[in-house]
């Protein structure tokens, strides 16, 4: 292998260290063909002079069309080097990623493992008997104390029991009877609707709040068109309920025949 490269650095050398042999040898053939010589001894000098010119010349057209040593590196050669040193690149950068995933597997499978009830736990140490509390000692009474005992006793605290109550129900009774009442009320509107546009909505009005009784306060009033110049009159009411039925209101209010021809309720809220 040394002696391939070796030869190979040899063949693309151009430089000639026998250009002085050459020099004398060209000389001496040009001196023998001034000299005319035909002998035979002269001949077989040119011819060997001719012969080593001849091998000269091919070794000269061979080393010529030999690359020098300072030509570019083929394209291809160099791209597929390329190649090649991305390739590694990538096949390392797989290495590496596999390795890693490798080690955080096997990180989680010992954690898993660790977790596993029981895998690691130990079954914890059964504790020592704790001693029982002292129990309470049986209150029994001893029969020098029977002659100590209140028999009566009992019968003044429940005495005094109940009479607290009943005083605490008396005062509880008198406190809610002095509280007023809650009186239940309610705010109405009525319409009341006339029989034409020539009705004295005036009069409807007067004789409408002429209707009184207790529980009963009337409030504002209005006039609202209906249509073709018609008029009704909503007015507003607060009743007790106790007291006063929206029924007997109504009813009250439509017996104004000659001006009243319907009422109805527009609204009814509780107070």
């Amino acid at each position: 292998m040394v002696n391939s490269a070796v030869n190979e650095a040899l063949s693309r050398e151009t430089v000639w260290y026998e250009k002085f042999r050459y020099e004398d040898a060209e000389r001496q053939f040009q001196e023998i063909l001034a000299k005319g010589s035909t002998g035979p001894a002269s001949c077989s000098v040119v011819a060997e002079i001719m012969k080593a010119r001849d091998q000269i010349k091919s070794s000269l057209a061979a080393v010529e069309d030999l690359p020098s040593s300072g030509s570019a590196i083929p394209s291809n050669v160099t791209s597929r080097l390329q190649q090649l040193e991305q390739e590694n690149k990538d096949l390392k950068k797989v290495t590496d990623d596999l390795r890693s995933l490798v080690l955080s597997l096997e990180s989680r499978v010992k954690s898993l493992e660790s977790s596993k009830p029981g895998a690691a736990v130990q079954a914890p140490k059964p504790s020592a008997p704790q001693p029982a509390p002292p129990a309470k000692a049986a209150a029994k009474p001893d029969d020098d104390d029977d002659d100590d005992v209140d028999l009566f006793g009992s019968d003044e605290e429940d005495e005094d029991a109940e009479r607290i109550k009943q005083e605490r129900v008396a005062a509880y009774a008198a406190k809610k009877s002095t509280k007023p009442a809650l009186i239940a009320k309610s705010n109405i509107i009525l319409d009341v609707k006339p029989w034409d546009d020539e009705t004295d909505m005036a009069e409807m009005e007067r004789r409408v709040r002429e209707i009184t009784s207790d529980g009963l306060l009337w409030g504002t009033s209005k006039l609202v068109p209906l249509a073709y110049g018609i008029k009704k009159l909503q007015i507003s009411t607060v009743v007790e309920d106790d007291k006063v039925s929206v029924d007997w209101l109504t009813e009250t209010i439509q017996e104004i025949e000659d001006l009243v021809q319907s009422v109805d309720i527009a609204a009814f809220n509780k107070i």
